[in-house]
């Protein structure tokens, strides 16, 4: 294995673990404050009981994703350093704005934590608000960065130098608003339905109490909003592609030539050898509506671009497809789930919990197939038409050695999180702390005490 391929696959792993604990970190933060705000109105216990146990994982899993991130921040320099020269001064600030947010949640995070009998309700909830919000902001700012490499501006070069630089124009740049959008829903998307599959399968053995089916429709609502709203960005997103980035357009739909009435195609695989896609469902005008809304608009195959500027094809498109298909997997599950809930169906089907619970894995499966999208659809370039990844790579021999370095260190990661999540869902379902008058009381609701949240 050479460098370059040694570098490429410590990225992709780093970037594939973090993203998961990204996608948590952001997602379960809303969810714990949802919660927590329920119980506040309701005062029912199991709205209190999720609140305290979503609060523990968003706090372990924001450490692990911290350590999965200043990993990434490391690679970055020593794996692709002239990488860094180019790029380190354009998209700083959105980094440095980043650290600022990453400060603010971890600040509030622990007022949240250690709050509990401490702040008076409605302060406590704010601290989670304010998780939830700079959360979701540092993610924002992250993607600003992967948008820059997508879409490059605010900057001039000299030969291999950038001499000057418009940070603002850098941070919001034109595929800011739709890569963010699309990638903050899909992180609610996947954190929502991997906590419904985990309470869908106690209900399916046999936890059928008031706690496991508020877990299920709090996380759900979440999960058929963002799921309903995603294919709209995903229009947006399409549009975008297509006017930007035409070959990734061309690679994600495997569109080998030019045409007018260009067909979207469900499934296949495509033949780099033959130019042609074997086992799709075509529809004749869908790809020419979807990029231009035009079914007959002319869309630009891979054949206008040299073929050493091509994407890896075969894994764009398949990886495309998985998630287009994942995703509308979802909104049924969720509509089903909804149309029980209305129905007033209880207990669940037990043919609705397995989809449920499928729904948790498959929904992380979309959030990677998502990136992996973004990421190799970009290549072979690093900063799309400024630099090439095989220009960007460590000319210093030894990245075998740091991938199997990085390995091993998510390897005891995954194993440590896991450890800790087997025992958070196995602890009991209410709170055993007493909630003390001084922070529960005084002007809030009626207050609560142990009794209460025992009956």
């Amino acid at each position: 294995m050479d460098s370059l391929t040694a570098a490429r696959a410590q990225m992709a792993f780093s970037l594939g673990f973090h993203i998961i604990f990204a996608a948590l970190g952001i997602g379960l933060p809303l969810l714990m404050v949802i919660a927590e705000g329920l119980w506040l109105r309701t005062r029912r216990p199991e709205y209190l009981a999720l609140a305290r146990k979503w609060s523990k994982a968003t706090a372990v899993l924001f450490a692990i994703g911290a350590v999965s991130g200043t990993v990434l921040s490391f690679e970055l320099g020593l794996l692709w350093p002239h990488f860094m020269e180019i790029a380190g001064g354009v998209f700083g600030a959105a980094f440095a704005l980043e650290g600022y947010a990453f400060f603010l949640e971890a600040i509030f995070l622990g007022l949240y934590l250690y709050g509990w009998e401490r702040l008076r309700p409605r302060v406590h909830w704010l601290c989670g608000v304010a998780v939830a919000i700079a959360g979701a902001i540092s993610g924002i700012l992250v993607l600003s960065a992967n948008a820059w490499m997508q879409q490059p501006v605010g900057f001039a070069m000299q030969g291999d130098r950038v001499v000057s630089v418009d940070p603002v124009r850098a941070l919001f740049n034109p595929a800011w608003a739709v890569m963010t959008t699309h990638s903050t829903l899909s992180v609610y998307i996947a954190s929502a339905f991997g906590v419904a599959a985990v309470y869908a399968w106690g209900y399916l053995r046999g936890r059928r109490d008031a706690y496991q089916r508020a877990a299920l429709r709090t996380a759900l609502v979440i999960g058929a909003v963002a799921a309903l709203l995603q294919p709209i960005s995903g229009d947006f997103n399409a549009r975008f592609v297509s006017r930007f980035q035409p070959t990734k357009l061309a690679a994600m739909e495997a569109q080998f030539r030019t045409q007018r009435r260009a067909p979207l195609r469900i499934g296949g695989w495509p033949d780099l050898r033959t130019g042609r896609v074997y086992y799709a469902i075509e529809i004749p005008g869908g790809l020419s509506f979807l990029a231009y809304h035009d079914p007959n608009a002319v869309v630009q195959g891979l054949e206008e671009f040299p073929r050493d500027l091509w994407p890896p094809v075969p894994i764009v498109h398949v990886a495309f497809q998985l998630m287009v298909g994942i995703g509308l997997y979802l909104v049924v599950v969720a509509a089903l789930y909804w149309i029980m809930a209305w129905r007033r169906v209880d207990p669940l089907p037990r043919w609705l919990l397995r989809l449920l619970v499928a729904a948790g894995p498959l929904a992380f499966l979309a959030v990677q197939a998502g990136w992996t999208v973004t990421e190799v659809g970009r290549q072979p370039w690093i900063i799309r038409d400024v630099l090439l990844t095989r220009e960007a790579v460590t000319p210093v021999p030894g990245v075998q050695v740091t991938l199997g370095g990085v390995l091993a260190v998510y390897a005891a990661l995954s194993a440590t999180l896991t450890w800790f999540l087997l025992r958070l869902v196995r602890s009991p379902q209410v709170p055993e702390f007493p909630i003390a008058p001084k922070a529960f009381g005084g002007g809030d609701r009626a207050e609560a005490g142990p009794c209460d949240l025992k009956s």
